[in-house]
């Protein structure tokens, strides 16, 4: 069986790029793209090269990023803008094949196995990407070219802008073997520490890893990652009209002012319970895990999740699950900056739930009834958000506090037109 073709096209400092084509004047000078700061928002989203070679990068505060560079130029973002941009690009990408997957705004998977026939090698059809995507709009990307679907994103990440760089059989242990393993697709920065404590320093370490001391470590994803290291990913690209498969639904949100104490973050996660649930029960998704994730006024992240015997669809249970999870990571009289709340490992019905014995989220009969009608509770607030209007019925303590929260009605009208956000 002959190996794939796959491209991965990841566009180079896109949110930046995008808004520098309505400002061309501010071309070859320090610019990034940055929320606002008198909203709590004040974090870079996106830097031009140029910024980014003084030392800017994503997710640090205006402040910081300004005393790396004094001269350096904000523009707010549209993101209106970038989805429009990313449609176009993707038009392109579908003249070369009708498997184009979608990773996110400016990045997608491209299977061309079956149009080198017609369009030539995967080395060609990348440099006429590269040269139509410039023609057209005055923007680089990388392209990664591979047999599966890590190993392409990898390639799009080994160098930088405007390269092409193909991870083969050949080459790949000599690639990307000596990275970091924590520069390894999906590994984030807990899973490298833990793979550190166990000696895993590279990817190469990971690769030949013992799978069940792995599995030990980090459950089920552990064996997967190191499968993946060795290059034996197998997951196909999707056709652009294939729906896209939701694994996740989140919602985060930066405060006014930081969480401190139980019931700031009471509120904060009954609001964002309220708005992951509505979301999921949209796409007729129940959990099997929740996810919170803290950022601090220092701008630690701290992540905790955990799987859950049964699945779950009220944003009552989210909460409570929620509330532990933040407690057993020692937040709950800990400032907090920003609070993100995900329902995890989504599934279509309660088909396959189990209840243990012994296990500590198990339900006793009493439990089961009461989430039943939890559920039964939110999805008659669904009926009456869709007949009157998402911001028709609220929570009463999400609308009387000082956290910014009644405020942020953009998901509202989000959810008005259907184009609620998943993380």
């Amino acid at each position: 069986m002959k190996d794939r073709v796959i491209l991965h096209c990841d566009m180079n400092n896109f949110y930046a790029s995008v808004e520098l084509m309505d400002h061309p004047e501010l071309r070859g000078k320090p610019v990034a793209v940055a929320g606002d700061p008198e909203n709590r928002h004040g974090i870079i989203l996106a830097k031009s090269q140029e910024a980014k070679k003084l030392g800017v990068v994503t997710a640090e505060t205006i402040g910081s990023a300004r005393r790396k560079c004094p001269d350096l130029i904000l523009l707010p973002p549209h993101h209106e803008k970038y989805h429009h941009y990313s449609k176009l690009l993707n038009e392109i990408y579908l003249d070369y094949t009708d498997r184009v997957e979608p990773f996110s705004v400016d990045e997608s998977w491209l299977d061309v196995t079956e149009s080198l026939g017609l369009f030539g090698s995967a080395d060609r059809i990348a440099a006429e990407i590269h040269e139509r995507v410039q023609a057209a709009f005055g923007l680089t990307l990388s392209i990664g070219i591979s047999w599966n679907k890590i190993f392409a994103k990898m390639g799009s990440e080994y160098k930088k802008p405007d390269a092409t760089t193909a991870i083969t059989r050949e080459n790949y242990r000599e690639l990307l073997w000596p990275m970091p393993a924590g520069e390894f697709f999906f590994v984030g920065k807990a899973t490298a520490e833990r793979l550190q404590s166990i000696g895993i320093r590279t990817i190469g370490d990971l690769a030949a890893a013992d799978e069940r001391v792995l599995q030990q470590l980090l459950g089920i994803s552990g064996p997967r990652l190191a499968r993946a290291a060795r290059g034996e990913d197998d997951a196909p690209v999707r056709r652009f009209t294939d729906p896209s498969e939701i694994r996740s639904v989140g919602h985060g949100m930066t405060f006014r002012r930081n969480l401190l104490g139980r019931q700031d973050i009471s509120v904060a996660l009954t609001e964002l319970a309220d708005r992951v649930s509505t979301r999921m029960r949209r796409y007729h998704k129940r959990a099997r895990g929740v996810k919170v994730e803290i950022v601090t006024p220092e701008f630690k992240r701290i992540s905790r999740q955990k799987r859950l015997s049964r699945s779950i669809a009220a944003g009552a249970e989210m909460k409570h699950i929620g509330m532990r999870l933040i407690e057993e990571a020692g937040y709950l009289d800990r400032p907090i900056r920003l609070l993100t709340l995900t329902a995890i490992e989504l599934t279509d019905s309660k088909e396959g739930d189990q209840l243990s014995l012994f296990s500590p989220d198990s339900l006793q009969e009493d439990d089961t009834s009461k989430s039943e009608r939890e559920e039964h509770l939110e999805e008659t607030l669904d009926l009456i958000r869709e007949k009157f209007g998402s911001s028709s019925i609220r929570f009463g303590h999400a609308m009387r506090n000082d956290l910014g929260i009644e405020d942020d009605l953009a998901f509202r009208r989000e959810m008005d037109d259907d184009s609620g956000d998943m993380i």
